[in-house]
Order: C-alpha cells, then structure tokens, then sequence
C-alpha cells in the first residue's frame, strides 16, 4: 500500500502533463484555422470531392478507349471547322482554351483588386470573366450541335467509330459545361453585389461575406480557377489524344 501511494503522485502528474499536451494540441489546430473564412474552407473541401469525380471520367474514357475493339475517331477530324474551303483542325477547341485560360487570369486580376477595395475595377473584371465563361459554353453549345445534326454523334451510337465515343464525350464535356455555366451564374451574381457595394457594407443575403471583407471574390475564384484546370486535363487527353 506504502508503494502504490508513493507512487500515485507521479503518475497523477504524468497523466496531467499528457492532458494538457492534447488540449494544447487541440487548441494550435484550432487557432490555426480560426482566422479561415468557413466559405473558402467549404469550397475548398467541395473542389476536392469534385476532382475525385473528374478523375473517375477521365480514367472511365481512357479505359473505354483502350479496351474497344473498334476504331476511335480522330479528334482532329472529327472537331475540324471549315475555314475558307479548307478544314482547319481542333480550331474551335483552341479557341475554347485560350478564352478560359484569358477568363482564369480576368479572375486573379478580380481577386488582387478586390482585396485593394477597387470596387469598380473589380465589378469589371468580374463581369469581362462572366462574358467570357458565357462565350465559352456558346461555343460548347456550339460543337455539341455540330456533332450531333452534322455528324450524328449519339450518347448510344457514332457512326465514325467506336460507339463509346460519344457516351464519354457528352457525360464528361457536359458535366464541365454544366460547372461553368454555374460559374457563370455565380460570377454574375457576385459582381452585381460589389456593384451595388454589399461586400463594404455587409448587407444581409445571399454570398455577401464579411464587412469590407471581399473574400467572396477569393471564394468564387477559386472556383472557376478549378474548372479551368479541369479543362485542360480534358483538353490534354479528350482532343489531343
């Protein structure tokens, strides 16, 4: 009994340093995200489920492609554009990436002025990268209508080749087409609310943020610079392979 008492103190004070280690442990995680707006925070959890999916259709088309039996079309071919009598290869394509890599550098410009509280250089910089979102799924719209009453290219079938063709091509552009257009429509929004000035005055509503705090143009940037690195992913291996 005389040893187990002699010893207890010991082992209180052993068992009381470790719990204060974990709680000071606890509390540096805490802090160290205490000055992180929840927004960004959630979309940046958001952006990284969504690459797990883009990954998915993107291992799903290269395996698609390498195990039918059957001939793949030709990207260049198959998205060449007639210019002047003569057919000119992936032309509309590359037009696409340059407008989207453009928009993604129109959106850090946003960003950078935002944080100066700019707010006219920043509702303009936010509108001409909505313009150019909104040009680039008109293009989409575009090339889907090419392919299907020109080319007839289904979901089901494609008479250029391996059916699989056209079942990836629409589920992966169209799920890409389909966050840009939801870019689009938020970068609208947003730049309407720093027009009418809600992020310097914290009015009540919907992506208003902080007062004076302009976090939700980082928020929304990151966003779309998200979706412009997806397309060149799919650029890379969708029309150059």
């Amino acid at each position: 009994m005389t040893h187990i008492a002699a010893t207890t103190p010991i082992h209180s004070g052993v068992l009381e340093e470790g719990t204060k280690g974990f709680v000071s442990d606890w509390s540096s995680d805490q802090l160290s995200f205490k000055k992180v707006p929840w927004g960004k925070v959630m979309m940046w959890i958001f952006l990284v489920s969504d690459t797990f999916i883009f990954s998915i259709f993107l291992i799903s088309y290269m395996t698609a492609r390498m195990s039918t039996t059957e001939p793949w079309p030709n990207p260049s071919e198959v998205f060449a554009l007639t210019v002047w009598g003569k057919k000119v290869p992936l032309i509309l394509i590359a037009l696409m990436t340059f407008i989207l890599i453009t928009s993604s550098g129109t959106m850090a410009m946003a960003v950078n002025f935002g944080y100066r509280k700019d707010r006219k250089t920043t509702f303009i910089l936010l509108l001409i990268t909505a313009l150019l979102g909104a040009s680039f799924v008109g293009m989409q719209a575009f090339e889907w209508t090419k392919l299907i009453l020109e080319e007839g290219v289904r979901p089901w079938s494609n008479p250029m080749g391996a059916a699989q063709f056209g079942s990836v091509f629409f589920m992966i552009t169209g799920f890409h087409g389909t966050h840009v257009t939801i870019g689009v429509i938020f970068l609208f929004i947003v730049a309407f609310k720093v027009l009418r000035g809600d992020l310097d005055h914290e009015r009540p509503g919907f992506l208003t943020g902080r007062k004076g705090n302009y976090e939700m143009v980082e928020i929304i940037g990151l966003y779309w610079h998200f979706v412009d690195l997806v397309w060149v992913f799919i650029f890379a291996f969708f029309y150059l392979w």
